[in-house]
């Protein structure tokens, strides 16, 4: 029984002498690529209002030059129409969400040829049309019931980014 323990206690201590420095250069490096990537990519970029942020990928460009083209493109920044409105905590979550994404594409070279919203970011996109034309929406007699999921950009969905 003795022996038993003995060994228990060996191997427990070799357990804890390897694998936390194990861990913790594991998790060092991860942390130093994530800052190197943060970086490279320009991120901080992202926490402010410029649309030239969004631009900085090759993969945005034709979003970029289609709202520099479009209506909106003097009254609202990518900000104003992707991420959520008078809430700071959905607004980071939101961002750091696609951050990661971008950062993962980015860092790959995946964005696939035509860009896709995806439908938690179509969702943000249609909060924000209601956030600023809510009172037009709500004197317009709209022809299908709310009920049926009618959503903003069904009918105007080159309003941001004109082709």
């Amino acid at each position: 029984m003795a022996v038993k323990e003995s060994t228990r206690a060996t191997l427990a201590r070799r357990v804890r002498r390897w694998f936390l420095p194990i861990v913790g250069v594991l998790v060092g490096v991860l942390v130093g690529l994530s800052f190197f990537t943060f970086g490279y990519a320009n991120g901080s970029a992202y926490f402010g209002k410029d649309p030239q942020a969004c631009a900085q990928c090759h993969a945005m460009n034709d979003q970029f030059t289609a709202w520099s083209n479009g209506g909106h493109r003097h009254v609202a920044t990518c900000q104003d129409c992707h991420a959520p409105q008078d809430d700071p905590v959905a607004w980071a979550l939101d961002e750091a969400d696609n951050g990661f994404w971008h950062s993962l594409k980015f860092t790959f070279d995946a964005y696939p040829q035509n860009i896709k919203i995806r439908d938690k970011n179509r969702k943000v996109v249609q909060e924000a049309c209601l956030y600023c034309h809510k009172d037009v929406v709500d004197k317009t007699e709209m022809t299908r019931d709310h009920s049926e999921g009618v959503s903003c950009l069904q009918c105007h969905s080159e309003v941001g980014h004109e082709r």
